[in-house]
């Protein structure tokens, strides 16, 4: 499991321009079930997204999200093994 988390390295407003092609990026990552859970950060530094599969696959990823290749964002993989979760979400643990 890995936690990706995304920060600005730009102005929010170059974000914005670049919002519709990140968010068709996102859904990509859900239809290829690699995505779990994403958001925005509050205060709105960047965002988080739950993802799953091989880390390899997951940094090429990262690399073409249009934030990355706009230079608006980058991210921090974290690898995180769950051992616990609450009911429903066992999924976490994979």
């Amino acid at each position: 499991m890995f936690i990706l988390s995304l920060t600005y390295i730009a102005p929010l407003e170059d974000a914005d321009k670049h919002m519709d092609a990140h968010m068709a990026w996102v859904r990509e990552g859900y239809d290829g079930n690699f995505f779990l859970a994403s958001g925005r950060k509050i205060p709105r530094t960047g965002g988080v997204i739950l993802a799953r599969g091989v880390r390899a696959v997951i940094e090429e990823m990262c690399a073409t999200d249009p934030f990355v290749i706009h230079k608006v964002a980058e991210y921090e993989i974290i690898e995180v093994t769950f051992t616990t979760v609450a009911h429903g979400i066992e999924i976490l643990k994979t």
